[in-house]
Protein backbone atom coordinates (compact mmCIF):
# COMPACT_ATOMS: atom_id res chain seq x y z
CA UNK A 1 0.00 0.00 0.00
CA UNK A 2 3.15 2.34 -0.21
CA UNK A 3 2.56 5.61 -2.08
CA UNK A 4 -1.26 4.98 -2.36
CA UNK A 5 -3.17 7.68 -1.73
CA UNK A 6 -6.93 7.53 0.16
CA UNK A 7 -9.42 9.86 -1.67
CA UNK A 8 -12.32 7.82 -0.67
CA UNK A 9 -13.23 9.11 3.09
CA UNK A 10 -17.45 9.95 2.82
CA UNK A 11 -17.15 5.80 2.13
CA UNK A 12 -15.59 5.66 5.32
CA UNK A 13 -11.99 7.23 7.75
CA UNK A 14 -9.02 5.94 9.00
CA UNK A 15 -9.63 5.46 12.78
CA UNK A 16 -8.10 8.43 14.47
CA UNK A 17 -5.60 7.94 17.37
CA UNK A 18 -8.35 8.96 20.07
CA UNK A 19 -10.89 5.91 18.89
CA UNK A 20 -8.17 3.63 19.10
CA UNK A 21 -6.97 4.80 22.47
CA UNK A 22 -10.21 4.60 23.73
CA UNK A 23 -11.30 1.10 22.13
CA UNK A 24 -7.88 -0.20 23.47
CA UNK A 25 -8.91 1.29 27.10
CA UNK A 26 -12.36 -0.27 27.00
CA UNK A 27 -11.12 -3.77 26.75
CA UNK A 28 -10.43 -4.09 29.82
CA UNK A 29 -13.72 -3.33 31.06
CA UNK A 30 -15.16 -6.25 32.47
CA UNK A 31 -18.45 -5.50 33.38
CA UNK A 32 -21.54 -5.34 31.41
CA UNK A 33 -23.77 -2.01 31.82
CA UNK A 34 -26.42 -3.17 32.83
CA UNK A 35 -24.73 -4.77 36.14
CA UNK A 36 -25.16 -3.14 39.13
CA UNK A 37 -22.41 -4.33 40.34
CA UNK A 38 -18.95 -2.15 40.46
CA UNK A 39 -17.88 -4.28 37.15
CA UNK A 40 -21.01 -2.99 35.62
CA UNK A 41 -20.80 0.65 36.63
CA UNK A 42 -17.62 0.60 35.41
CA UNK A 43 -18.77 -0.09 31.98
CA UNK A 44 -22.52 2.10 32.70
CA UNK A 45 -20.15 4.64 33.28
CA UNK A 46 -17.81 4.31 29.87
CA UNK A 47 -21.12 4.26 27.94
CA UNK A 48 -22.18 7.45 29.17
CA UNK A 49 -19.04 9.00 28.95
CA UNK A 50 -19.25 8.61 25.24
CA UNK A 51 -22.68 10.02 25.09
CA UNK A 52 -22.17 12.61 26.40
CA UNK A 53 -19.00 13.14 23.93
CA UNK A 54 -21.26 12.56 21.08
CA UNK A 55 -24.25 14.92 22.43
CA UNK A 56 -21.84 17.57 23.23
CA UNK A 57 -20.51 17.26 19.52
CA UNK A 58 -23.46 17.22 17.88
CA UNK A 59 -25.01 20.39 20.45
CA UNK A 60 -27.42 17.85 21.22
CA UNK A 61 -27.79 18.86 24.89
CA UNK A 62 -31.26 17.96 25.88
CA UNK A 63 -32.06 15.11 23.60
CA UNK A 64 -31.68 11.64 23.75
CA UNK A 65 -28.44 9.82 22.07
CA UNK A 66 -29.16 5.96 21.22
CA UNK A 67 -26.44 3.90 20.49
CA UNK A 68 -27.24 1.66 17.44
CA UNK A 69 -25.21 -0.68 14.93
CA UNK A 70 -24.92 2.31 12.40
CA UNK A 71 -26.86 5.00 10.63
CA UNK A 72 -28.95 2.50 8.74
CA UNK A 73 -29.89 0.73 11.55
CA UNK A 74 -30.96 4.46 13.06
CA UNK A 75 -32.69 5.25 9.88
CA UNK A 76 -34.86 2.25 10.55
CA UNK A 77 -35.65 3.23 13.77
CA UNK A 78 -36.50 6.57 12.94
CA UNK A 79 -37.95 6.10 9.64
CA UNK A 80 -39.93 2.73 9.67
CA UNK A 81 -43.84 2.79 9.71
CA UNK A 82 -44.10 6.19 9.91
CA UNK A 83 -45.33 7.12 6.74
CA UNK A 84 -42.46 9.88 5.51
CA UNK A 85 -41.58 11.10 2.75
CA UNK A 86 -38.32 11.90 1.14
CA UNK A 87 -36.67 12.48 -2.09
CA UNK A 88 -34.94 10.17 -4.89
CA UNK A 89 -30.99 11.73 -3.56
CA UNK A 90 -31.59 10.16 0.02
CA UNK A 91 -29.45 7.43 0.91
CA UNK A 92 -30.77 4.58 0.03
CA UNK A 93 -30.88 3.55 4.05
CA UNK A 94 -33.63 6.15 4.56
CA UNK A 95 -35.36 5.92 1.31
CA UNK A 96 -36.29 1.94 1.78
CA UNK A 97 -38.56 3.19 4.78
CA UNK A 98 -39.98 6.15 3.27
CA UNK A 99 -42.22 6.93 0.03
CA UNK A 100 -39.37 9.00 -2.33
CA UNK A 101 -42.16 11.53 -3.78
CA UNK A 102 -40.06 14.89 -2.64
CA UNK A 103 -39.44 16.68 -5.93
CA UNK A 104 -35.51 17.62 -6.66
CA UNK A 105 -34.05 20.35 -8.66
CA UNK A 106 -31.28 20.54 -10.99
CA UNK A 107 -28.85 21.88 -8.38
CA UNK A 108 -29.69 19.05 -6.28
CA UNK A 109 -32.00 21.22 -3.85
CA UNK A 110 -35.09 19.13 -2.26
CA UNK A 111 -38.39 20.71 -1.68
CA UNK A 112 -40.03 19.52 1.07
CA UNK A 113 -43.74 20.34 1.42
CA UNK A 114 -44.53 18.91 4.71
CA UNK A 115 -41.27 18.90 7.17
CA UNK A 116 -43.21 16.84 9.88
CA UNK A 117 -43.59 13.78 7.63
CA UNK A 118 -40.50 14.12 5.71
CA UNK A 119 -37.08 12.80 6.09
CA UNK A 120 -33.86 14.59 4.27
CA UNK A 121 -30.37 14.83 4.67
CA UNK A 122 -28.49 17.91 5.50
CA UNK A 123 -25.31 16.76 2.81
CA UNK A 124 -25.58 14.05 0.25
CA UNK A 125 -22.34 11.33 0.28
CA UNK A 126 -21.84 11.59 -3.45
CA UNK A 127 -22.38 15.00 -4.39
CA UNK A 128 -21.52 16.34 -1.39
CA UNK A 129 -24.71 18.79 -1.87
CA UNK A 130 -26.11 20.29 1.69
CA UNK A 131 -29.18 21.15 1.80
CA UNK A 132 -31.30 23.48 3.80
CA UNK A 133 -33.61 21.83 6.69
CA UNK A 134 -36.50 23.24 7.24
CA UNK A 135 -37.71 23.94 10.75
CA UNK A 136 -40.12 20.92 12.18
CA UNK A 137 -38.23 18.18 9.90
CA UNK A 138 -39.02 14.42 11.10
CA UNK A 139 -35.85 12.67 10.21
CA UNK A 140 -32.53 14.87 9.52
CA UNK A 141 -29.51 12.41 8.03
CA UNK A 142 -26.27 14.06 9.64
CA UNK A 143 -24.06 11.09 8.33
CA UNK A 144 -21.91 12.48 6.02
CA UNK A 145 -22.02 16.48 7.08
CA UNK A 146 -21.39 15.13 11.11
CA UNK A 147 -17.61 16.63 11.75
CA UNK A 148 -17.59 18.41 8.87
CA UNK A 149 -19.66 21.25 9.22
CA UNK A 150 -20.55 23.21 11.85
CA UNK A 151 -23.88 21.97 13.10
CA UNK A 152 -26.39 21.28 16.02
CA UNK A 153 -29.02 19.59 16.58
CA UNK A 154 -30.51 21.91 18.77
CA UNK A 155 -30.66 24.29 16.59
CA UNK A 156 -31.85 22.40 13.37
CA UNK A 157 -35.10 21.86 15.01
CA UNK A 158 -35.99 18.56 13.96
CA UNK A 159 -37.31 15.54 15.78
CA UNK A 160 -34.56 12.96 15.10
CA UNK A 161 -31.20 12.73 12.93
CA UNK A 162 -29.02 9.89 11.90
CA UNK A 163 -24.94 10.36 12.84
CA UNK A 164 -22.38 7.30 12.09
CA UNK A 165 -19.27 6.95 13.96
CA UNK A 166 -16.53 5.78 11.06
CA UNK A 167 -17.54 8.74 8.81
CA UNK A 168 -15.71 10.97 11.54
CA UNK A 169 -12.88 8.80 12.62
CA UNK A 170 -14.59 6.25 14.82
CA UNK A 171 -15.01 2.57 14.26
CA UNK A 172 -17.37 0.64 11.92
CA UNK A 173 -20.11 -0.76 13.75
CA UNK A 174 -21.83 1.30 16.00
CA UNK A 175 -24.23 4.93 15.00
CA UNK A 176 -26.54 6.83 16.75
CA UNK A 177 -30.03 7.83 16.68
CA UNK A 178 -30.42 11.23 18.29
CA UNK A 179 -34.22 11.99 19.38
CA UNK A 180 -35.91 15.57 20.65
CA UNK A 181 -36.62 14.13 24.72
CA UNK A 182 -39.97 12.95 25.06
CA UNK A 183 -41.11 11.69 21.83
CA UNK A 184 -41.86 8.17 21.76
CA UNK A 185 -40.00 5.95 19.78
CA UNK A 186 -41.18 2.37 20.04
CA UNK A 187 -38.16 0.04 20.07
CA UNK A 188 -37.62 -2.69 17.07
CA UNK A 189 -34.85 -5.04 18.79
CA UNK A 190 -36.90 -5.83 21.82
CA UNK A 191 -35.41 -7.39 25.07
CA UNK A 192 -33.50 -6.45 27.85
CA UNK A 193 -34.38 -2.57 27.53
CA UNK A 194 -31.22 -0.92 27.17
CA UNK A 195 -30.57 2.10 25.43
CA UNK A 196 -33.55 3.98 27.82
CA UNK A 197 -36.02 1.16 26.42
CA UNK A 198 -35.39 1.94 22.65
CA UNK A 199 -32.88 -0.51 21.12
CA UNK A 200 -32.59 -3.70 23.61
CA UNK A 201 -29.17 -5.66 23.41
CA UNK A 202 -26.18 -5.59 25.34
CA UNK A 203 -24.38 -2.12 24.55
CA UNK A 204 -21.23 -2.45 21.45
CA UNK A 205 -18.60 -0.95 24.87
CA UNK A 206 -15.62 -1.36 22.33
CA UNK A 207 -17.33 0.79 19.56
CA UNK A 208 -19.09 3.30 21.99
CA UNK A 209 -16.07 4.28 23.46
CA UNK A 210 -14.36 4.78 20.29
CA UNK A 211 -17.55 6.51 18.62
CA UNK A 212 -17.34 9.08 21.50
CA UNK A 213 -13.38 10.15 21.30
CA UNK A 214 -13.56 10.37 17.89
CA UNK A 215 -16.73 12.76 17.80
CA UNK A 216 -14.64 14.72 20.62
CA UNK A 217 -11.28 14.72 18.47
CA UNK A 218 -13.60 15.75 15.06
CA UNK A 219 -15.46 18.54 17.07
CA UNK A 220 -12.00 19.84 18.04
CA UNK A 221 -10.30 19.81 14.27
CA UNK A 222 -13.83 21.54 13.16
CA UNK A 223 -13.42 24.12 15.48
CA UNK A 224 -9.48 24.59 14.80
CA UNK A 225 -10.23 25.07 10.87
CA UNK A 226 -9.05 21.63 9.59
CA UNK A 227 -12.41 21.54 7.13
CA UNK A 228 -11.58 24.63 5.73
CA UNK A 229 -7.70 24.14 4.40
CA UNK A 230 -9.23 20.17 3.36
CA UNK A 231 -11.83 22.96 1.52
CA UNK A 232 -8.72 24.98 -0.12
CA UNK A 233 -7.36 21.48 -1.77
CA UNK A 234 -10.30 20.34 -2.78
CA UNK A 235 -10.57 23.48 -4.94
CA UNK A 236 -7.19 23.26 -6.18
CA UNK A 237 -7.59 20.52 -6.69
CA UNK A 238 -10.85 21.02 -8.84
CA UNK A 239 -8.85 23.85 -10.57
CA UNK A 240 -6.46 21.86 -11.32
CA UNK A 241 -9.11 19.58 -13.17
CA UNK A 242 -11.10 21.95 -15.19
CA UNK A 243 -7.59 24.37 -16.04
CA UNK A 244 -7.82 22.56 -19.85
CA UNK A 245 -11.41 22.94 -20.72
CA UNK A 246 -12.26 19.55 -20.55
CA UNK A 247 -15.05 17.91 -21.36
CA UNK A 248 -16.04 17.02 -17.44
CA UNK A 249 -18.97 18.33 -15.20
CA UNK A 250 -18.06 18.90 -11.54
CA UNK A 251 -22.04 18.66 -9.89
CA UNK A 252 -22.90 20.77 -7.68
CA UNK A 253 -19.25 23.16 -8.02
CA UNK A 254 -21.71 26.35 -7.92
CA UNK A 255 -23.66 25.74 -4.97
CA UNK A 256 -22.92 24.73 -1.02
CA UNK A 257 -21.45 21.54 -0.64
CA UNK A 258 -19.02 19.87 1.64
CA UNK A 259 -15.51 20.81 2.34
CA UNK A 260 -13.91 17.84 0.55
CA UNK A 261 -15.84 16.19 -1.80
CA UNK A 262 -15.86 16.29 -5.80
CA UNK A 263 -18.36 14.61 -7.83
CA UNK A 264 -16.48 14.24 -11.34
CA UNK A 265 -19.09 13.46 -14.60
CA UNK A 266 -17.42 12.61 -17.77
CA UNK A 267 -20.39 11.44 -20.35
CA UNK A 268 -19.56 7.93 -21.61
CA UNK A 269 -16.51 7.43 -19.70
CA UNK A 270 -17.97 4.39 -17.13
CA UNK A 271 -17.58 5.33 -13.37
CA UNK A 272 -16.51 1.91 -12.41
CA UNK A 273 -14.02 2.26 -15.05
CA UNK A 274 -12.50 5.03 -13.46
CA UNK A 275 -12.36 3.75 -10.15
CA UNK A 276 -10.44 0.38 -11.69
CA UNK A 277 -8.06 2.53 -13.66
CA UNK A 278 -7.36 4.89 -10.63
CA UNK A 279 -7.02 2.08 -8.10
CA UNK A 280 -4.32 0.28 -10.43
CA UNK A 281 -2.77 4.02 -10.63
CA UNK A 282 -2.49 3.89 -6.73
CA UNK A 283 -5.31 6.14 -6.11
CA UNK A 284 -8.72 5.31 -4.38
CA UNK A 285 -12.10 6.88 -5.33
CA UNK A 286 -15.33 4.73 -5.81
CA UNK A 287 -18.39 5.50 -8.51
CA UNK A 288 -21.09 6.61 -6.17
CA UNK A 289 -22.45 5.69 -2.62
CA UNK A 290 -19.90 2.99 -0.99
CA UNK A 291 -23.16 1.01 -0.23
CA UNK A 292 -23.83 0.67 -3.91
CA UNK A 293 -20.42 -0.29 -5.00
CA UNK A 294 -19.80 -3.44 -6.99
CA UNK A 295 -23.65 -2.45 -8.33
CA UNK A 296 -23.05 -1.74 -11.94
CA UNK A 297 -25.87 0.87 -12.41
CA UNK A 298 -26.55 4.58 -12.84
CA UNK A 299 -26.75 6.85 -9.72
CA UNK A 300 -30.14 7.34 -8.36
CA UNK A 301 -28.97 11.26 -7.18
CA UNK A 302 -27.63 12.32 -10.44
CA UNK A 303 -30.69 10.71 -12.19
CA UNK A 304 -33.08 13.16 -9.67
CA UNK A 305 -31.10 16.18 -10.52
CA UNK A 306 -32.46 15.44 -14.11
CA UNK A 307 -28.67 13.97 -15.78
CA UNK A 308 -29.17 11.21 -18.96
CA UNK A 309 -28.60 7.68 -18.43
CA UNK A 310 -25.38 7.80 -19.34
CA UNK A 311 -24.02 10.70 -17.49
CA UNK A 312 -25.32 9.33 -14.70
CA UNK A 313 -23.47 6.16 -14.49
CA UNK A 314 -19.90 8.06 -16.18
CA UNK A 315 -19.94 9.97 -12.31
CA UNK A 316 -16.89 9.44 -9.93
CA UNK A 317 -16.46 10.97 -6.45
CA UNK A 318 -13.09 12.02 -5.06
CA UNK A 319 -13.33 12.71 -0.95
CA UNK A 320 -10.83 14.09 0.50
CA UNK A 321 -9.36 14.29 4.69
CA UNK A 322 -7.55 15.80 6.92
CA UNK A 323 -4.62 13.58 5.86
CA UNK A 324 -4.54 14.32 1.83
CA UNK A 325 -1.40 16.62 1.18
CA UNK A 326 -1.79 19.35 -1.60
CA UNK A 327 0.84 17.38 -2.97
CA UNK A 328 -1.37 14.22 -3.55
CA UNK A 329 -4.17 16.23 -4.45
CA UNK A 330 -1.83 17.21 -7.72
CA UNK A 331 -0.98 13.67 -8.22
CA UNK A 332 -4.50 12.42 -8.47
CA UNK A 333 -4.98 14.83 -10.70
CA UNK A 334 -2.52 14.44 -13.02
CA UNK A 335 -2.82 10.37 -12.92
CA UNK A 336 -6.74 11.52 -13.70
CA UNK A 337 -6.38 13.73 -16.45
CA UNK A 338 -4.32 11.58 -18.46
CA UNK A 339 -6.57 8.70 -18.17
CA UNK A 340 -9.51 10.89 -19.12
CA UNK A 341 -8.03 12.11 -22.26
CA UNK A 342 -6.65 8.75 -23.37
CA UNK A 343 -10.60 7.93 -22.77
CA UNK A 344 -11.82 11.16 -24.64
CA UNK A 345 -8.78 10.06 -27.51
CA UNK A 346 -10.44 6.69 -27.86
CA UNK A 347 -13.91 8.06 -28.17
CA UNK A 348 -13.05 10.54 -30.92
Amino acid sequence: MNGRVYLDWNATTPLRPEARAAMIGAMDVVGNPSSVHAEGRAAKALVEGARAQVSAALGADGADIVFVSSATEAAALACAGRGLSCSDVEHEAVSAWCDASLPTDANGIVTVADPARSALQLANSETGIVQVLPSGLAVADLTQAFGKLPLAFNWLGCDMALVSAHKLGGPKGVGALVIRRGLDVPAQLKGGGQEMGRRAGTENILGIAGFGAAAEAASRDLADGVWERVAEIRNILESALSADGNMTISVGKDGSRLPNTLCLVTSGWKGETQVMQMDLAGFAISAGSACSSGKVRQSRVLRAMGLNEVDASSAVRVSLGPDVTQDQALRFADAWSKARSRHLARAA
